[in-house]
């Protein structure tokens, strides 16, 4: 299944909204609101296009998917023209939670909502091609006439990485993307209680990364603006990637009027459940079927990982949005009685570090999730210390070691000091050093001092101790 995303608010439908909906407040520093509202199309998965029987094949040649019907071949239809359904949408009154969270942004997960207005059909149009280099425009009809399912949603979105955390959302609702992301976003400022201000385009956006920036420097320039007194432009605008602004492609002078009709060629899709009582069973289509094979949503994902694992919800985020991330961790966690937060701490940290060190996927680890459940093992069971594990990982991952991590723990010597051990140790450690042990019972800086002991045990057991058994333990033979 192939998807595209294109957010914007040109349709009638939305403007009408706009009149009535209540909007939380996200203000600026200064006292202005930036609202944004999306609509998402997303390709159907369908052998043929909506009203031809040619094929949807994704990436194939251009123009090799193309019949009379797409194509307008005079004595057909016009192609390519917007299928909505206004007042008669498949469906309506909906709304999409999701959770809005980067871990560079923002210092914790906080939830949103959006209402989801209206899903209805539509055609996909065909793709220009622009060849700078012969200064030319090519037009590829491959996916003019595929099925699409628009889902129009409220303009109740306040800057880039709402935008960005919702169509996420969807998208790994729609199961997995394939082909790249294509994005429209239509953004205006207003200060509230105020109505909304002129709102300003934004095409050929490609990313969700493309789509935070765009939003977020149309919000800013949108300011600017208003803040010295001018006016906001009506306009379609690019966002231009080398110089991360957006800038001017054209006027809209005027709204467009898109001329509501009928569809004559699409025939009404009646539903029933049988799970309510007294169901009539008169629908072409049981809703109750679809519900039993309806997949596990990823709000269901996330509400399960951190009921059955304890895992907090910042991880919960993280393996629902990577599907090698989460598999690795259940794979881990049912091999043994872990600690999740021990799995958590390691697997986010320690392996994904070192895989991003030398660019390698989870789903192609050399660490196989049965040898770093064991590696879980041998920390959590106290036979080996954080910085072991960590040698352990680097061997198998960098060195591609292919002992097991016991074998290399067993054979390189690396097992953790036993209690006895370290206090023979720590006593070897102060009676070579006297005069370091003096200073400290009569310095007032005895923490730098302590730490410098510290370094020396930690030497001597080449990284083998529990530093926080040590600083026991030094702590109560210095005080004796």
């Amino acid at each position: 299944m192939k998807y595209y995303w294109k957010l914007g608010k040109h349709l009638q439908n939305v403007l009408r909204h706009y009149s009535n909906t209540q909007y939380k407040p996200h203000l600026h520093s200064d006292g202005w609101e930036a609202v944004i509202g999306l609509e998402i199309h997303a390709h159907i998965s369908s052998a043929s296009k909506l009203f031809s029987p040619v094929g949807t094949k994704y990436g194939a040649p251009p123009n090799s998917q193309v019949g009379i019907f797409e194509s307008a071949h005079p004595g057909t239809l016009p192609a390519g023209y917007q299928i909505t359904q206004l007042d008669y949408p498949l469906a309506n009154n909906g709304r999409l939670e999701f959770i809005v969270y980067n871990s560079s942004v923002h210092k914790h997960p906080y939830r949103h909502s959006v209402e989801l207005m209206q899903i209805q059909l539509e055609e996909d149009s065909g793709k220009s091609i622009h060849d700078d280099c012969n200064n030319r425009v090519l037009v590829d009809l491959n996916r003019a006439g595929q099925p699409l399912m628009e889902l129009v949603f409220a303009p109740e979105l306040h800057n880039g990485e709402e935008a960005a955390a919702m169509v996420k959302e969807v998208a790994l609702i729609l199961t997995r993307i394939e082909g790249s992301l294509r994005v429209d976003a239509n953004v205006s400022v207003h200060r509230p209680d105020e109505p909304l201000g002129t709102r300003t385009e934004v095409k050929n956006l490609n990313s969700l990364r493309s789509l935070v920036k765009a939003v977020d420097f149309e919000i800013e320039r949108q300011l600017n603006i208003l803040e010295c007194g001018g006016s906001v432009t009506c306009e379609t605008r690019s966002f231009d990637t080398l110089s991360q602004k957006t800038v001017s492609m054209r006027d809209k002078d005027v709204i467009q009027d898109y001329r509501f009709m009928p569809e004559p060629n699409l025939l009404p899709l009646r539903l029933h459940d049988s799970l309510e009582p007294n169901c009539l069973y008169d629908g072409a289509l049981d809703i109750n079927e679809l519900r039993v094979v309806m997949p596990e949503l990823p709000e269901a994902t996330r509400q399960r990982l951190m009921k059955d694992y304890g895992i907090t919800l910042e991880n919960a985020i993280l393996f629902v949005n990577n599907d090698d991330l989460l598999n690795y961790f259940i794979a881990v966690m049912s091999c043994s009685e872990h600690n999740s937060h021990i799995v958590c701490n390691l697997m986010l940290n320690n392996l994904l570090g070192t895989l991003n060190n030398i660019n390698v996927d989870i789903k192609d680890s050399p660490l196989t999730a049965s040898a770093f459940s064991e590696i879980v093992d041998l920390q959590q069971s106290g036979k080996i210390v954080p910085n072991i594990t960590q040698q352990v990982i680097n061997a198998i991952c960098i060195g591609r070691d292919l002992r097991t991590p016991t074998q290399i723990v067993y054979e390189n010597n690396w097992l953790q000091l036993s209690h006895d051990d370290l206090e023979d140790l720590v006593e070897s450690i102060l009676s070579a050093n006297e005069q370091l042990v003096e200073t400290y019972k009569t310095s007032k800086k005895k923490k730098k001092l302590l730490k410098a002991l510290m370094g020396k045990v930690k030497e001597a057991t080449d990284s083998r101790a529990n530093m926080k058994v040590v600083n026991d333990i030094l702590l109560q033979k210095l005080r004796s």
